[in-house]
C-alpha cells in the first residue's frame, strides 16, 4: 500500500542507553518508545513465566501481565523459561499509501526481540516481540521451527492486560460472529464476564463473555486514552477480550479470548508461527487516537505489483429499496437490479460525479437463502444483461460495482471464485462487495464462527484471489480490519459496523453511535457506512421483505433514521472510507441543493486533522482533497444540541476561502424536524474561528474552495 519515500535506521542496532536497559537485581529489560514516553518492561517472575508492563509519562498504566499459551495434549509454553538472547532494533521511514487520509504516513519504532527456551526438556523455545511506538505498543509471538515442537493446538492465548485503572470503556460484546453492535459505555470494571445473548440477526452464541476489539478506554482523569486490538490477523483465530473476576494482579484484568473452531480448539498451527500483533494504543487525547496508524504500519509493505485498478470511489447503488422494503434482492416481487434500471443508475452517476454503480440481487439464487450453495454467482436473472450493463457503464467511464452475497456458504463461494472473479474481470468490473450474512457451514456441515480461524483465512483467501484478478473489495460481514490493507490495497473497505441498513428496519441508530465509531471500529480501518439518506422518515413505507427480516433475526420494526439531514452530509468527512456510498433512492437526490455537498466531497485525501472530539458525544473533522487545494470539514453531535468554536488554523495560511456551509436550522432536531437546514456562504481564512451551532442529533458540512 506504499512507495517509499526515505528509509533510514533500518534495522540498526542500537545501544542500552537509548532503549533498553537490564537491571542487575531483577533482570527487567526496558523499551522506550522514540520519543520516551512510553515505556515497556518485560521480566521473568519467580515461576519464569514472561510478563510485561506499561508506563505513560512516568506512570504505570498497564501493571505485570502474562503471556504465553496453553496447548492441547502437549505441556503449556507458559513458564520455567530463561532468556537465550535479545535483540535490539531501530527503524524509521515514511511511506505513501495508494489512498488513505493522508499522502504520507511515518513509521517509526523500537523495538525489543526476547527469545526464550524451556530450561527443563523439551526445551522448546519462543520468542516474542515487542515494538514501541510514540502512540502505543505491540507484540507478537513467535514459535520457531524447531525439533522438539512441530504442530500443535491452542487452546488458549494467556495473553492479559491488567489496567491500573477503572477507564471509561467503549465497547461492544464479544459476539463471534459480527459486529454490528451500538457501543456500550461503561467502566470497564462493568464489562460483564459473561452476557446472556439477545436476538441479533447474524449472531448463533448463547451468550457473550466479555468485548470485542477494536475496545477504547479513556481514564478517569481524562490524561489518556488506550484502545486495544491486534493487527495483521493472518492464519489465527480473531482475539476478544473477557474480564478476569477476582483476579489476584488487578482489579481491572483482562484476558484475550479466541474464537474457536467447533470443538472448542482455538488456533491449530504448525511451527514456525508469528501470531497477530497485539496492539496498545496509548493517547493523551481522543483526537491523537483518531490520527495514529500504528496498526497499518504493523503490516507488510505493498504486495501488489501492478496498483492502477485499486482506485477510490464515490458510488450510488440498486440497494436501499431493498432496505426499505419496496422491492427485493430476488425476482419474488420488485425486481430493482435489471438491466433499465442499472442503466438509469449509470446515467445518474455519470451526471453527478459519481465514479461508480453497485448491483445487488443481479445474480440468480436469492429465493433460496440459506440452503446450501443456493448463490449462483455468475448466472444472472433474465432480466439482467451482464454484458450489455458492463459495456454500458465503460462507455459512460463509470464503474460497474459487483456483488457476491454468500449467506455464509463460504465453502461454495470458493468453489467458484475463480470462476465468479473471472467473469467480473473479463466484464471489466473491477470492485466487488461480497456479502456473509449467514451462518458458516463446511468440512461436513460443521458450524464455523465468522471470526475464528477458518473464516479468517477464507476472507484472506478471497482478497488474495481478488488481488490476482485485478479486483479491489469492499468486505460485508468481515472479519475485522487489522490493516492488511497495507499489504494488499484492494481490500478498501468493511462494513463490520451497524451501518445505515439497520435504520430501517431496527429502533435505528442512536446519534451517539457515529460519535463513537471513529474512536472505536473506526480505528481499526475504513468503515462501509453509507451515508447520505435524504428521505428521513420512511415509517409509512410498504415493507413486503418483512418475512425474510423475520427470517434473518425476528426483526419487525417500522425503522428510524435519527440524523439531521446536514448531519448526513458530515458523515462523509467525519467516517472514512476510500469507497464512500450515496445511499438513498436517486429521486431523493434530483434537484436538491444539499445533494452538492455529496457531488463535490472526495473519497480520498492528503492531509487529516481532528478538529475537536470527545468521545461518543461530537466530533470536529477536517480533510484535505488529494490533488486539490479545498478541505472539507464534517461535525457531529450525539443527542445533545451543542455550540462549538473552532480554529481554522487548518487551512492554508496564505490562502483565502470561499466556504459553502451545510448546517442545521436553528428548529432542526433529529427526531421531529430532520430535514430542516440552510445553505450560507462566507469568506474564511486560517486567522478565522468559526461557531458551529449542532442541533441534537444534528451536523454541519462545509466545503472550503480555494480560489
Amino acid at each position: 500500500m506504499q512507495r517509499s519515500i526515505f528509509l533510514f535506521l533500518v534495522l540498526a542496532f542500537i545501544s542500552f542507553a537509548c532503549t533498553q536497559k537490564k537491571s542487575a537485581d531483577n533482570g527487567t529489560i526496558s523499551l522506550n518508545s522514540p520519543n520516551g514516553e512510553i515505556v515497556l518492561d518485560f521480566k521473568l517472575c519467580d515461576i519464569k513465566s514472561p510478563i510485561y508492563s506499561v508506563k505513560f509519562q512516568d506512570k504505570e498504566i498497564i501493571s505485570s501481565s502474562n503471556l504465553g499459551f496453553e496447548f492441547k495434549n502437549q505441556p503449556d509454553l507458559l513458564e520455567g523459561f530463561k532468556v537465550i538472547d535479545t535483540v535490539e532494533n531501530s527503524f524509521k521511514e515514511t511511506w505513501e499509501p495508494l489512498w488513505g487520509q493522508e499522502s504520507s504516513i511515518k513509521n517509526e519504532f523500537n523495538e525489543l526481540i526476547v527469545k526464550l527456551e524451556e530450561e527443563k526438556a523439551p526445551n522448546r523455545k519462543i520468542n516474542i516481540h515487542f515494538k514501541a511506538f510514540n502512540d502505543g505498543i505491540a507484540f507478537r509471538y513467535e514459535v520457531p521451527e524447531q525439533e522438539n515442537l512441530k504442530d500443535f493446538i491452542i487452546i488458549d492465548e494467556k495473553t492479559t492486560f491488567n489496567f491500573t485503572e477503572d477507564h471509561t470503556a467503549w465497547w461492544i460484546p464479544s459476539d463471534y460472529d459480527t459486529y454490528e453492535f451500538i457501543h456500550n459505555e461503561s467502566p470497564i470494571s462493568q464489562i460483564p464476564e459473561a452476557t446472556k445473548n439477545s436476538q441479533h440477526g447474524h449472531s448463533r452464541q448463547d451468550h457473550w463473555k466479555g468485548a470485542n476489539t477494536p475496545i477504547t478506554m479513556q481514564s478517569p482523569d481524562k490524561d489518556y486514552c488506550i484502545a486495544i486490538h491486534e493487527a495483521n490477523l493472518q492464519n489465527y483465530a480473531g482475539m476478544t477480550l473477557i474480564p478476569v473476576k477476582d483476579s489476584p494482579y488487578s482489579d481491572f484484568s483482562f484476558e484475550a479470548d479466541l474464537v474457536p473452531w467447533d470443538n472448542g480448539d482455538k488456533v491449530r498451527a504448525s511451527a514456525p508461527l508469528k501470531s497477530p500483533w497485539r496492539t496498545i494504543l496509548i493517547t493523551k487525547t481522543p483526537e491523537e487516537l483518531l490520527k495514529s496508524r500504528m496498526i497499518l504500519n504493523l503490516n507488510e509493505p505493498n504486495k501488489i505489483t501492478d496498483t492502477s485498478f485499486i482506485k477510490p470511489l464515490k458510488y450510488i447503488g440498486i440497494w436501499w429499496s431493498m432496505h426499505l422494503g419496496i422491492a427485493t434482492w430476488g425476482q419474488n416481487g420488485r425486481h430493482d437490479a435489471n438491466t433499465e434500471n442499472t442503466k438509469k443508475h449509470i446515467e445518474f452517476a455519470k451526471k453527478h460525479n459519481f465514479n461508480g454503480v453497485l448491483v445487488e440481487g443481479w445474480n440468480q439464487g436469492w429465493e433460496q437463502w440459506y440452503q446450501d450453495d443456493n448463490f449462483d454467482y455468475v448466472t444472472p436473472y433474465d432480466d439482467f444483461d451482464l454484458a450489455a450493463v458492463s459495456k454500458f457503464a465503460e462507455a459512460k467511464d463509470v464503474e460497474l460495482i459487483g456483488h457476491c452475497e454468500t449467506g455464509g456458504q463460504f465453502e461454495g463461494f470458493e468453489k467458484r471464485l475463480e470462476e465468479a472473479f473471472s467473469l467480473y474481470e473479463n466484464n471489466g468490473i473491477n470492485a466487488v462487495k461480497t456479502g456473509y450474512a449467514g451462518t458458516p457451514f463446511g468440512e461436513g456441515k460443521k458450524p464455523y464462527f465468522h471470526h475464528g480461524q477458518r473464516m479468517v483465512e477464507h476472507y484472506n483467501k478471497v482478497l488474495k484471489a481478488a488481488a490476482e484478478h485485478k479486483i479491489t473489495l469492499d468486505v460485508h460481514e468481515p472479519i475485522k480490519p487489522t490493516g492488511l490493507a497495507r499489504t494488499y490495497p484492494n481490500l478498501m473497505s468493511h462494513e463490520g459496523v451497524r451501518g445505515m441498513e439497520w435504520n430501517s428496519w431496527s429502533d435505528g441508530n442512536p446519534p451517539f453511535h457515529t460519535c463513537s465509531l471513529p474512536f472505536t471500529r473506526g480505528l481499526a480501518g475504513p468503515i462501509d457506512y453509507t451515508p447520505g439518506i435524504f428521505d428521513l422518515d420512511f415509517s409509512e413505507n410498504p415493507l413486503p421483505t418483512r418475512k425474510l427480516w423475520n427470517k434473518i433475526g425476528g426483526l419487525d420494526n417500522p425503522g428510524g433514521m435519527h440524523s439531521t439531514l446536514a448531519r448526513q452530509l458530515a458523515l462523509y468527512v467525519v467516517l472514512y472510507s476510500p469507497l464512500q456510498m450515496a445511499s438513498d433512492l436517486l429521486e431523493h437526490y434530483e434537484n436538491h441543493p444539499a445533494f452538492e455537498f455529496i457531488e463535490k466531497v472526495p473519497v480520498d485525501w492528503s492531509e487529516t486533522e481532528i478538529v475537536d472530539a470527545e468521545i461518543g458525544d461530537y466530533l470536529v473533522t477536517a480533510r484535505k482533497a488529494k490533488d486539490s487545494e479545498n478541505w472539507y470539514l464534517g461535525a457531529i453531535t450525539n443527542e445533545e444540541a451543542r455550540t462549538i468554536t473552532i480554529k481554522l488554523d487548518f487551512l492554508d495560511t496564505d490562502k483565502t476561502y470561499q466556504a459553502k456551509i451545510f448546517q442545521d436550522t436553528a428548529d432542526a432536531h433529529y427526531e421531529n424536524n430532520q430535514e430542516a437546514y440552510e445553505i450560507i456562504s462566507k469568506e474564511l481564512s486560517a486567522n478565522d474561528e468559526l461557531e458551529l451551532k449542532l442541533a441534537a442529533g444534528g451536523g454541519t458540512a462545509i466545503i472550503f474552495e480555494s480560489p
